[in-house]
């Protein structure tokens, strides 16, 4: 036995180190409460897991300065000062390093001091959430430690109300049938009571003294983060028995972030410790997006740099043609010395190459980034503070994930919506059912509330013979055994209640609305389910009697299989399988039942646009059902591939089934969700509706929510018609027709509002998808690819139905990789939107019945589907207009900036002598204009929101990125090179004609630069005003507060002898220059003419060739100007009649 042991024990430590990661990665065994397996069981090998530290923070104390100078010199902006700053500080360079490294320190130093300041906040709540007291078990007693002490393996006690320390798998609890209720609000936003379950082995251990003596391994899956997927079996260990193996799933996994309620205590043993919990795990953010606006950003930070380079090489060439002159080389009042003569040619070209570099270095804004950082975080708020997105009705409000996508809303060009519950109410009401051909309308009942005018059931066909009537019971039995719906209210005792009408005061809870609509139909319908006790089902018949059934297994639902069963056990002893689902995922697996008459009312149903469900049956056998648990217990214990094992399975057994009956049930459509998509088209945005419906029931919401319209022509591009032709010919039968229209349709009127225009909408099922996507036998797919997308380019709106999780993200990535690179927006409610919310550009979660998985994930959450109108066409108008401005004017004030320091060097032989003070270097871009273009790139609305909403026409005004394409990046480049050729030449032909003062004194070359930078520094801040349309206080105060601040500085700068300056070369500079009436004149003179050019052009551009945005203000203004006339004239005829 020994050698046994010894040779399993070399076995398993070769394939673990040896076999390398596939063999012993996948899973990992956990020795409950530390106990080594019975002898002969398995070799028992301690393994190392981290203890249970949460760790959120990503500094230490030791690697905070180095880690976080890494990570911001990793972008690209601040490694290129820094290397500025550091051939300052090695040649000798004409400007001082203080004009490169202060900036650079400032930018660095705020997003240190930002970051810092929230890592040591998570340090806080790290060290709070690892500090709390743990109960767990320790050699039969109670022992409480702090919770980072933690171990894989400890056996955990937690009480009522308390949160799970790390991840558990769920032994026992005070409750008989081992069942406790938790709410994982913390980590998925769902707030209602969910149940989970402990294994039939170990639900009877509920003291301290009997969980110590349980005896088992679980073996389980490495951590991963899908907090809804577990995969595991336990094996219990019985006196002189074979261990019971059973299966584990997420049933039986408690997660670290969730709360026990209703449970006085349960026993969990620890499976996933610290940061292998899958809470941990989730705080890994997702794959990073990049909006358009920081694309054109880079891109015009690499033209800026080519115009440096340019720049210093130009100087660098025309410095060594000037000095080709000798006297120019070696003026006889500056000889060079021995060494200098000797030094090598193409050395002190390079030096002096990097030496013009450091001139003109500050064309490039370093702190553009940061004032791009700070709008985009402080301009988040905007949202989140809008009370017209805030929903009274669930006391939810806007969130939002992300800041770095704000811009992104401005510039959507496709839609892809879920259905329910994005453009449902998700809020399910049982219309009828259909029992072979028997048609039953219940009275109404809706969340539990009956309207006040029902009276009884009403049937619309004849009533059912003998037979009929055994059937209409089986299928009303059905729908009340075949769900995971609870009772909230739990105050059942043993035996019959009263009578039907007491049991309607329970609230029956689901993570799906359709189980609770029809839990409550049927009740209606003389059904009640009560409740589920000790694995029995407890339903309410009409004669006020209780049928008990004895769960036996539950074949969950899926949204491959769209389909779920139940098999019980009655009171009799018969087996019955309950199974509902999708009527195209029923009718191939019936074999019995009226099923053309059930057809026909589902299709009747789903025009209706009435969601349907089939219920269908079949009676089991005892042996049967032993082949049924056998097939099940094989699939479930499964490590690997369980969940295929289990589809697999579940089809075997969910076959022969006897067609009982269907049910519709009503989701209405959300409160303006027609307007909102309406006014979503007339912005030119393409809505396409991504659902795993039935065509019809989609084409039905799709009329009524106005994306298809009455002129509309629909073409289908589904299996059905595949079936008749073949996938090609029906591809160019639909590219002909919408291609024989698209001359009438231009591109840029592609929503199809114009009633006397051909309108297209297409209608493409999940398999005619799979179809298109699929490589063709030549190897490529790219052809009916293409075909596909051209269609869909001429229709006003796509219906995609049938689509599964997986699909819905294809279409999206389809649209979003074509050659026009469109920008996507995906808008979802579940956890099946997830896929493509994370593969769209932007991602907007709908805050909605079926949990928070989609909120979690997005980068924006609304409370419901007409939040989207004002998120788009107000806030990501907004801000798209306000971040544009601010790149193209942070590029244009340092182009005005910097060269008239390039024109001075043709004026000082190439000598590399700075044009501008040190202070005036250093302060320009920290100091004297960043204020400024922050608080306008916060505040501005050119247009009012009311106009916005009322004219969504405006949001095609800045499709397609208009506002940063390279005609206005080149006009704004080309306006700050025409004012710094207006600065420089002004004031060198003004000194050039008064180069004396009043007293005598001559001006100087610093005071030539601070008159050029006196005459900037108003130009580029009064650019500023003239392009302000929304002005409120903040506005002036940081305006012209700069103005004052500037005059103030240079007044102290240049009016005191500093003790902390060496030499002082700008004393009474500033005092002196303003001394003189002239210059006083030629500032004025000059911040006129170098703003002549944009005003002018503003103004023929206005009139001639206005945009709608123009016609917009144009009208406001005239409107104004109207109302405040007529109050004058009404003022004016009141006081005379006086």
């Amino acid at each position: 036995m020994a050698g046994t042991i010894d040779c399993s024990f070399i076995r398993t430590l070769i394939n673990r180190y040896c076999a390398g990661e596939e063999n012993w990665v996948d899973s990992r065994t956990i020795y409950v409460g530390h106990k080594e397996p019975p002898p002969g069981a398995e070799a028992y090998i301690p393994q190392k897991y981290p203890d249970n530290r949460i760790v959120s923070s990503k500094y230490t104390f030791w690697n905070f300065i180095p880690k976080n100078l890494f990570e911001q010199f990793r972008r690209i902006a601040n490694f290129y000062f820094l290397i500025i700053f550091l051939v300052q500080l090695i040649i000798d360079t004409p400007t001082s390093p203080v004009t490169s490294g202060l900036p650079l320190f400032f930018v660095i130093a705020v997003t240190a001091i930002k970051q810092g300041y929230e890592d040591w906040l998570r340090h806080k709540a790290d060290n709070a959430m690892n500090q709390c007291p743990v109960h767990f078990i320790q050699h039969g007693k109670l022992v409480r430690k702090q919770s980072r002490n933690l171990r894989v393996g400890d056996i955990v006690m937690v009480n009522d109300g308390e949160t799970f320390p790390c991840d558990l798998i769920f032994l026992s609890s005070s409750r008989e049938d081992g069942t406790c209720y938790v709410t994982t609000a913390s980590l998925d936003g769902e707030s209602s009571h969910k149940t989970y379950y402990a294994v039939q082995e170990t639900k009877g251990f509920q003291t301290e003294e009997d969980i110590d003596s349980l005896h088992a391994t679980i073996e389980c899956e490495q951590p991963q983060p899908d907090l809804y997927k577990f995969v595991g079996r336990v094996h219990v260990y019985q006196e002189r028995n074979d261990p019971i193996v059973r299966s584990l799933g997420s049933e039986n996994l408690l997660l670290r972030g969730a709360s026990l309620k209703n449970t006085e205590k349960i026993f969990g043993v620890a499976i996933y410790t610290g940061m292998e919990t899958k809470m941990a795990l989730n705080y890994q953010s997702k794959s990073q997006k990049r909006s358009v606006v920081e694309k054109s950003m880079n891109a015009f930070l690499i033209v800026y740099l080519c115009i440096l380079i340019s720049k210093a090489l130009i100087n660098t060439v025309l410095k060594y043609v000037w000095q080709s002159d000798p006297f120019r080389d070696e003026p006889w009042f500056n000889q060079k010395t021995e060494a200098e003569r000797q030094r090598n040619l193409f050395l002190r070209a390079f030096t002096d190459f990097l030496a013009f570099m450091v001139l003109f270095n500050y064309i490039i804004p370093v702190s553009m980034y940061v004032t791009v950082e700070m709008q985009k975080f402080l301009g988040s708020y905007f949202i989140t503070w809008d009370e017209d997105m805030f929903d009274e009705e669930t006391g939810e409000g806007p969130l939002v994930n992300t800041s770095d996508l704000n811009e992104e809303l401005g510039q959507v060009e496709y839609i892809f919506t879920d259905k329910t519950g994005t453009l449902t109410e998700n809020n399910m009401e049982f219309i009828e059912c259909c029992i072979e051909g028997n048609v039953y309308v219940p009275h109404v009942i809706c969340n539990g509330q009956i309207l006040p005018d029902s009276g009884g059931i009403d049937m619309i066909d004849s009533s059912p013979g003998v037979s009929g009537k055994e059937r209409e019971e089986l299928f009303f039995r059905a729908l009340c055994l075949c769900h995971t719906v609870q009772v909230k209210d739990d105050g059942f005792v043993d035996g019959a209640k009263k009578s039907p009408d007491s049991s309607r005061s329970c609230i029956y809870i689901s993570s799906s609305p359709d189980e609770v609509a029809l839990v409550e139909g049927v009740q209606r319908l003389g059904f009640t389910y009560l409740r589920l006790k000790d694995n029995y089902m407890e339903l309410l018949n009409r004669d006020n009697d209780i049928e008990r059934y004895e769960l036996l297994e539950i074949l969950t639902f899926d949204s491959v299989r769209r389909r779920m069963s139940v098999i019980v056990r009655s009171a009799t002893g018969d087996i019955y399988l309950f199974c509902k689902g999708a009527d195209s995922s029923i009718f191939p697996r019936v074999t019995e039942g009226k099923v053309d008459q059930i057809r026909s009312r589902v299709e009747h149903n789903a025009v209706e646009g009435l969601r349907t469900l089939c219920v269908a049956y079949k009676k089991l056998s005892q042996e049967e059902y032993d082949e049924v648990c056998e097939l099940l217990h094989t699939a479930r214990v499964a490590l690997q591939e369980r969940e295929k094992k289990l589809g697999e399975a579940y089809d075997h057994i969910e076959t022969n089934l006897i067609l009982l009956g269907a049910t519709a049930v009503e989701d209405r459509l959300q409160e303006k969700a027609a307007d909102t998509i309406e006014a979503l088209q007339k912005a030119g945005i393409k809505v396409w509706v991504l659902t795993g419906d039935k065509m019809e029931t989609a084409a039905a919401t799709c009329y009524a929510c106005k994306l298809f319209r009455r002129n509309t022509q629909v073409l289908e591009l589904t299996t059905k018609k595949i079936e008749e032709q073949s996938l090609h010919d029906v591809l160019f039968e639909l590219s002909k027709t919408v291609l024989r229209h698209s001359g009438s349709m231009t591109r840029d009127s592609f929503s199809g509002l114009s009633a006397d225009m051909q309108d297209f909408g297409l209608i493409i099922d999940g398999a005619a998808l799979s179809l298109i996507m699929k490589p063709r036998q030549t190897g490529s797919s790219g052809n009916y690819r293409e075909i596909f997308l051209e269609i869909c380019r001429n229709c006003s709106a796509v219906l995609c139905c049938r689509m599964a999780p997986l699909q819905k993200a294809q279409i999206v990535k389809l649209i979003k990789l074509s050659k026009e690179h469109p920008i996507t927006l995906a808008i979802g409610d579940g956890a099946n939107d997830v896929s493509m919310i994370l593969e769209a550009h932007v991602g907007i979660g709908v805050i909605g019945k079926e949990g928070r998985q989609a909120a979690r994930n997005s980068d924006y959450a609304i409370p419901k589907f007409k939040h989207l109108k004002k998120m788009l066409l107000v806030h990501g108008h907004f801000y798209y207009i306000r971040i544009s401005e601010l790149v193209q004017y942070f590029f244009y004030k340092n182009v005005c900036f910097i060269f008239p320091q390039f024109l001075y060097q043709f004026f000082c032989g190439f000598s590399q002598q700075p044009l501008y003070d040190t202070a005036y270097l250093t302060l320009y871009n920290i100091s004297f204009t960043s204020l400024p273009i922050l608080m306008y790139s916060l505040m501005e609305q050119h247009v009012t929101s009311d106009m916005l909403k009322r004219d969504p026409s405006l949001y095609r005004d800045i499709a397609k990125n208009a506002l940063l394409r390279w005609r206005v990046f080149i006009y704004w480049t080309f306006l700050g090179v025409f004012d710094a050729l207006v600065f420089f030449f002004g004031a060198y032909l003004l000194l050039e004609n008064m180069a004396v003062t009043i007293n005598g004194q001559v001006f100087g070359n610093w005071t030539f630069g601070t008159l050029v930078f006196t005459v900037l520094v108003f130009t580029v801040t009064l650019k500023l005003a003239l392009d302000t349309h929304y002005w409120t206080w903040i506005n002036h105060f940081v305006i012209w507060g700069s103005l004052i601040f500037y005059i103030v500085f240079s007044l102290l700068w240049g009016g005191i002898i500093w003790p902390f300056l060496s030499y002082q070369r700008m004393y009474f500079v500033f005092i002196q220059m303003l001394s003189s009436g002239p210059v006083w004149m030629c500032i004025i003179l000059l911040i006129i003419i170098s703003l002549l050019p944009d005003i002018i052009k503003k103004i023929l551009c206005r009139q001639l060739w206005p945009t709608a945005t123009e016609r917009t203000q144009t009208k406001h203004q005239c409107l104004s100007v109207e109302q405040s006339t007529i109050f004058m004239l009404s003022q004016t005829s009141s006081s005379l009649s006086f």
